[in-house]
């Protein structure tokens, strides 16, 4: 079962909860150096493009990077409909071999993308951030709290709208210090529902380690932020510089 396959088509329904605007005005914030107001711009891991077209709509240039082809077709579609803006490049690559053109002025990833990462590969993944962003250019993310995961151990979710219905179940394992959840997607079919499943898994990073992790990839003035959007829910966030390569 591979993750947002099935969920792809639904995911901003189920989402709309999400204030991606107070996210957008964050990023933009912790990323925007003096003197610079349009940049270009990565967006990892940015799933259906929500992120990425509203930062393409304040004027900066976007590359959108992410695993999944499901996510990125909703995403390009997004993007065609869009007007008044530079189109974002769409890139289909696992984020541990990113792998860009040129270079980029700054990069986000937000919403548990990080977790998504397991920790081997954290590593290669900012080592190649390093190279891409360009010296004294910012790289936010959010990140779940370890506790916060652990806390989900247990748990049972639902989201749903009029046409479909999603149902989670999380399950921390300790030995892979991550939580495990499977997906079953109820889609409506006429008369009938039909069901498909996906599993996700989440880990749990320490600050600890991401802070040491970027320092040693060439990263410095790394700070943990712990009031951004969503921290009540247990969201948090690092924004470090880079060094010159």
């Amino acid at each position: 079962m591979n993750a947002y396959d099935a969920l792809a088509p639904w995911y901003d329904r189920f989402t709309g909860d999400v204030p991606y605007d107070a996210l957008a005005d964050w990023y933009e914030k912790m990323i925007q150096r003096e003197g610079q107001a349009r940049l270009t711009l990565l967006d990892l891991c940015c799933g259906t493009g929500t992120m990425t077209l509203l930062l393409a709509r304040r004027g900066h240039e976007l590359i959108g990077v992410d695993r999944s082809p499901e996510m990125l077709s909703v995403a390009a579609e997004k993007a065609a409909e869009a007007q008044g803006i530079t189109p974002p490049l769409f890139l289909c690559q696992e984020a541990s071999e990113l792998d860009l053109y040129g270079t980029v002025q700054g990069a986000l990833c937000c919403l548990d993308g990080m977790n998504y990462l397991p920790p081997e590969e954290l590593p290669e993944l900012f080592r190649r951030l390093h190279l891409f962003i360009e010296p004294g250019g910012r790289f936010a993310f959010d990140f779940h709290a370890p506790e916060h995961l652990r806390a989900l151990d247990g748990e049972v979710f639902v989201d749903e709208t009029e046409e479909a219905l999603c149902l989670w179940r999380g399950e921390f394992d300790e030995t892979e210090n991550a939580l495990v959840y499977g997906m079953d997607i109820f889609e409506r079919a006429g008369r009938l529902w039909r069901r498909t499943q996906e599993e996700h898994t989440e880990y749990a990073h320490s600050p600890e380690t991401l802070r040491a992790l970027l320092e040693r990839a060439g990263f410095c003035k790394v700070r943990l932020i712990m009031d951004g959007p969503m921290h009540e829910q247990g969201r948090l966030y690092l924004c470090a510089e880079n060094l010159p390569h």
